[in-house]
């Protein structure tokens, strides 16, 4: 029996760990936290920071292949790592995800279309990088920053000088797209084959993924072109494993916008939602099984569930409904925007959610 070992044993993980058993794999967690929501249901676990190289190379040691379930792997611990044992996915795409200036460059530099940005590190560039792209633009720290953590919307002197504090820390300047929505597509590959998940819409509250409507409610020349400038990028880029880009669209064009190298949560829809899952997908690659291209069962909707929005997620877990999933990940402390859980509506519109469930959330 093979062993995954994941890095991380967030919820990510935890749905990782679980599709993998479903295919008669064992998984070994490492997380510096021993409340890790993975740990409940990994094989193994590894209590340890993530740059504790000792650490690191046991969870090698013990697994058949290891993966990664968020971006902020330390390089200088995993790259001697990726040299000596089988992390298939490699170092280079968590380099090019780790900091936003050399991400936005490495999507221009493939051929997918950016919002214009230039790097700023005090108030001088700042100003100048303002007065070439112009306002309104979006300053954001070039690393850690996830969520809406991290950034902020510049759109008259007064922001500007608000903003002066982001500068402590190196920063790359976007001008803002005005976009119609948000969008992301999900893919695997074994260096051969990419299998995509169907396109999401996503509904942002406060910086934090709200919902995932699939399918997307878009032109569908526009999402046939998604898949394939997204496919291209992945195979000219090299990567294997797990992808997911985010996508700004206004009218026809579509602006890349940020990209994860594992699971996302905005293809947490795909556990019931469609034929096969992110999660499952990426299991089968690491174990060297043959990849399944993934089809929609119906329109689905997916809920995140934040702090404040657990009570009323067990009350629908409680009810039972056909169509109804809710996924609770077991963290042992609820607060305001942390996320608790999801809950996946199959067979249901973006309409019909809001008809007849957005009113039992937290607005």
């Amino acid at each position: 029996m093979k062993t995954i070992g994941i890095i991380g044993a967030g919820q990510l993980g935890l749905m990782l760990t679980e599709e993998a058993h479903q295919l008669g794999l064992r998984t070994v967690c490492l997380d510096p936290s021993a409340e890790a929501p993975a740990f409940a249901v990994a094989d193994e676990a590894i209590v340890a920071a993530y740059d504790d190289a000792a650490a690191l190379e046991e969870l090698c040691r013990r697994s058949d292949a290891v993966t990664y379930e968020f971006e902020n792997v330390p390089g200088e611990v995993l790259v001697p790592l990726v040299e000596r044992y089988n992390i298939p996915q490699g170092f280079r795409p968590l380099y090019d995800s780790q900091d936003r200036l050399r991400e936005k460059t490495n999507a221009r530099e493939h051929g997918l279309l950016t919002p214009g940005f230039e790097a700023v590190d005090d108030e001088t560039s700042l100003r100048a990088a303002v007065g070439r792209l112009g306002l309104p633009v979006v300053l954001k720290t070039r690393t850690l920053g996830y969520d809406g953590h991290g950034q902020r919307v510049l759109r008259s002197e007064e922001d500007i000088e608000a903003a002066l504090p982001l500068l402590s820390v190196p920063c790359i300047l976007e001008q803002f797209v005005p976009f119609d929505f948000e969008a992301s597509i999900v893919m695997v590959s074994d260096g051969e084959r990419v299998v995509s998940f169907p396109v999401g819409r996503n509904i942002h509250r406060d910086g934090i993924l709200d919902l995932c409507v699939v399918p997307a409610e878009v032109d569908p020349e526009i999402l046939a072109r998604m898949r394939r400038e997204s496919e291209r990028f992945m195979r000219a880029c090299g990567y294997r494993g797990i992808l997911a880009i985010e996508y700004f669209v206004r009218g026809g064009e579509i602006y890349f916008n940020e990209m994860a190298p594992r699971p996302h949560n905005s293809g947490h829809y795909t556990i019931e939602g469609a034929t096969t899952n992110q999660y499952r997908e990426l299991a089968r690659y690491l174990a060297g099984m043959p990849l399944e291209e993934p089809r929609l069962v119906a329109p689905t909707v997916m809920k995140n569930i934040l702090g404040q929005d657990l009570e009323a997620a067990r009350e629908v877990a409680a009810e039972g409904r056909q169509g109804v999933y809710v996924h609770l990940y077991g963290k042992r402390e609820s607060r305001p925007k942390r996320k608790m859980g999801h809950i996946t509506f199959v067979g249901m519109t973006a309409r019909e959610y809001e008809a007849a469930w957005a009113s039992r959330f937290v607005e």
